[in-house]
């Protein structure tokens, strides 16, 4: 009984010690107790606008990116202070780029870049191209040229994600197909086909975002989705990469709806949480289903009233989802009934970056 309460008490404290980061207007960082949902700081990031959050390699850091003047900001998690920033505009010349990926030393960003240089008479655009950001020199020390099939790919917001092997020689770039190059040079080394002869059934793969609450070191794990290649039904489910042997298992869960908005993993592994969609502006109505991904089979649904725009996150304990972004608020569920329990009001309004959970 006595080692059940001891239990009991350091999950309460470990709860009570997770603390949420969320990128805001108008250039900070607001901290927010997740246990109490009181904002505890605001840091501004030096650099402008968050638009982009992700963890380090190690974990220990958050890498903020903006795009209002395509700067970096590294924000230390332990003290939550912004121990080195930097801006990648010089004079009429702007490197603008969206995503990064730490190589395992957290010394370097691998990214994918478009130079725009503002002229007298117009904006010169050029292809995107690889690059390389040094955090120590504080800019980008190599770009290179792309091949012509991958440029198309990496314009715009459909570039896919991109991730270090955990010995820094590889780089992946997750897309329809996972790119696989050398970080010295950027050259390809192997283009994986996510439609497999070992998958016959699958046509149409593409990965989508990372999991980052089910991610652990050495792979890279994603929603994907693929067609049956006989009826063509869409099908969602969740793929884990090996970085190392770079072989993939595939997990499917359910069949994908048109208007999916992302996926939860809990931390157990056991259940899954996603939001459908269902038309637009006025007319716009919002679910969400859970499902048992031991099984692979929806177990739950409930409507709710959701924003135009919003990103779905979920408790570090699992037992509540978040629906934020584009607003002042954080709507907050019940992952046991998928009904709403809370508002937090942030008084600040949010970015659709996301948020970070760290436990």
């Amino acid at each position: 009984m006595k080692v059940f309460v001891v239990f009991l008490f350091l999950f309460e404290v470990a709860a009570k010690a997770a603390t949420l980061f969320i990128p805001a207007y108008p250039a900070h960082v607001m901290i927010v107790d997740e246990a109490t949902q009181k904002v505890l700081d605001k840091i501004p990031t030096e650099v402008g606008l968050p638009t982009g959050a992700y963890l380090s390699y190690d974990r220990k850091k958050i890498y903020l990116t903006t795009q209002d003047h395509n700067g970096i900001a590294v924000l230390d998690i332990a003290t939550r202070k912004i121990i080195n920033h930097f801006l990648l505009n010089t004079g009429n010349r702007q490197l603008r780029f969206r995503g990064i990926a730490p190589d395992p030393e957290d010394k370097l960003l691998y990214t994918v870049v478009t130079e725009v240089v503002k002229q007298v008479d117009r904006f010169e655009i050029s292809k995107p191209k690889y690059a390389v950001i040094d955090l120590a020199q504080q800019k980008v020390v190599r770009m290179v040229d792309m091949p012509a099939g991958d440029q198309g790919p990496n314009m715009g917001f459909g570039r896919g994600g991109m991730m270090v092997s955990p010995d820094g020689k590889s780089l992946y770039q997750f897309r329809n197909q996972v790119v696989v190059m050398d970080t010295s040079d950027f050259k390809v080394v192997e283009r994986i086909e996510l439609a497999r002869p070992e998958f016959p059934g699958m046509t149409n793969v593409g990965l989508g975002g990372m999991l980052e609450t089910i991610q652990e070191p050495g792979f890279y794990t994603s929603l994907f989705y693929f067609e049956d290649a006989a009826v063509r039904r869409r099908t969602f489910g969740i793929a884990r990469f090996d970085l190392n042997s770079r072989q993939f298992t595939y997990t499917p869960i359910g069949p994908a709806m048109p208007g999916m908005v992302g996926l939860e993993v809990a931390p157990d592994r056991k259940t899954g949480y996603t939001v459908v969609t269902n038309g637009q502006h006025g007319t716009k109505s919002c679910e969400f289903w859970a499902f048992d991904l031991v099984n692979g089979r929806r177990t739950m649904t409930a409507p709710f009233d959701c924003p135009t725009h919003f990103r779905l996150g979920l408790s570090s304990t699992g037992r509540e989802l978040y629906i934020s972004g584009s607003g002042f608020q954080i709507e907050i569920y019940d992952t046991a009934t998928l009904k709403r329990k809370s508002v937090t009001d942030l008084n600040n309004d949010v970015t659709m970056a996301g948020m970070i959970v760290i436990p």
